[in-house]
């Protein structure tokens, strides 16, 4: 992308991922930079993948998945460690954490995710291929039955995949207008990732970000407007499932001018 750009869902970039042994993921791709990679990956009900020797599923990066349709598994076939994962709640793990993941139950399963630094640097599957291979596969910590809850705060430090649900964001308020609420889901040297819920009329300040960002939206209709100092003021609007690209540097703010929340 030249500058600030929206991604209608229509243009968005159709992507298959995986082969028959590590199972095969449809990848809608919004963002694929130099500093980001944004995509949602989705699978039908009963299905998921695993890793292959050609599609290793441990990166050198820090990633954050957010569940927008059914019910996600995730688990770390290295540790034993399973997690089920609601609508609209979230994961997140760092470099060298091995994942497979599943749609459970009867519907079909969309994941939001980001992933830094993007495959561009080289933190997929060139970095994939140095680390030492998981051949068996382990799904459960048996050494945690017969002290199961007294061990689970231990369980939890140790664990590698983070689930993060709405309680735990670090929530705060637009200064210039309380209709404007962020939630962070988790936040790295190398990755800051959250949710952004405007009430209707909501008007954020001016947002600028050390870093490339990537907007997805989930529900009713959402303006930006880029202040340019150089030229007018531009205006998009967006819908659900459209993103938008805002390059390192550039000033957006983010309204509601419809009556959805």
């Amino acid at each position: 992308f030249d500058g600030p750009t929206p991604i209608p869902y229509t243009k968005v970039t159709r992507h298959i991922w995986g082969d028959v042994a590590a199972g095969q993921v449809d990848d809608w791709i919004y963002v694929s930079s130099g500093q980001i990679h944004q995509l949602v990956f989705g699978m039908p009900p009963g299905d998921g993948f695993r890793h292959s020797e050609s599609f290793r599923t441990v990166f050198g990066a820090d990633e954050v998945l957010t569940v927008l349709m059914g019910t996600m598994i995730i688990a770390n076939p290295e540790t034993g460690e399973v997690h089920l994962v609601q609508k609209g709640e979230s994961v997140f793990f760092q470099k060298d954490t091995w994942h497979h993941a599943f749609a459970w139950g009867s519907e079909e399963l969309r994941v939001l995710e980001y992933f830094a630094p993007p495959p561009s640097t080289g933190a997929s599957g060139k970095y994939a291929a140095t680390r030492p291979y998981v051949s068996d596969f382990k799904y459960e910590r048996s050494e945690l039955i017969g002290h199961w809850p007294a061990r689970r705060p231990e369980a939890e430090a140790r664990a590698k995949i983070k689930v993060l649900r709405e309680a735990d964001r670090l929530w705060s308020l637009d200064p210039t207008d309380p209709r404007v609420l962020t939630g962070i889901v988790a936040s790295t040297d190398q990755l800051t990732a959250g949710s952004v819920r405007l009430n209707p009329g909501g008007r954020s300040q001016g947002l600028t970000h050390g870093g490339a960002a990537g907007l997805y939206v989930l529900k009713g209709r959402v303006n930006i407007l880029i202040d340019d100092p150089e030229a007018s003021p531009v205006w998009f609007e967006l819908h659900p499932q459209d993103g938008f690209y805002v390059p390192e540097g550039a000033t957006y703010r983010a309204f509601n001018m419809g009556g959805e929340p």
